[in-house]
């Protein structure tokens, strides 16, 4: 069982740059493509960014294209969201999944429907004009 955690989330003013990190509890994460959430006040959950197993393909939200880094680091089982230039508008908590099926789900980039499974608690992100 994929136990997931993210950390790093906190109150920022816009502008500034934030790092939020996702740790996996065994070491079949690094069989997982991964993803990044977010999930602001009244409104669905969207898909931010996502990485593949090796971390060799990335994918991101036009909403954060250029100012979110996605990574990973499968030898210490955690991936990250370099997130720079920080809006008010990227105020959400901020959650982090594994995908664990393709041709169906509710999130679709690089040409596919996913599924996510195996979601964190997250990490509250407050940005202040």
């Amino acid at each position: 069982q994929l136990h997931l955690v993210e950390s790093g989330g906190r109150l920022v003013q816009a502008g500034d740059s934030l790092r939020l990190s996702c740790a996996a509890s065994v070491d079949t994460f690094s069989a997982f493509a991964m993803g990044w959430f977010r999930q602001a006040p009244g409104r669905e959950r969207e898909f931010v960014a996502a990485i593949n197993w090796n971390g060799e393909r990335t994918y991101y939200a036009d909403s954060v294209k250029g100012r979110f880094a996605v990574s990973r680091d499968n030898a210490k089982y955690v991936m990250y969201l370099q997130m720079n230039t920080l809006k008010p508008e990227d105020t959400a908590v901020y959650f982090c999944a594994a995908e664990v099926a393709t041709h169906s789900g509710r999130y679709y980039y690089g040409g596919l429907y996913r599924t996510f499974d195996y979601w964190g608690q997250g990490t509250q992100v407050t940005v202040s004009s």
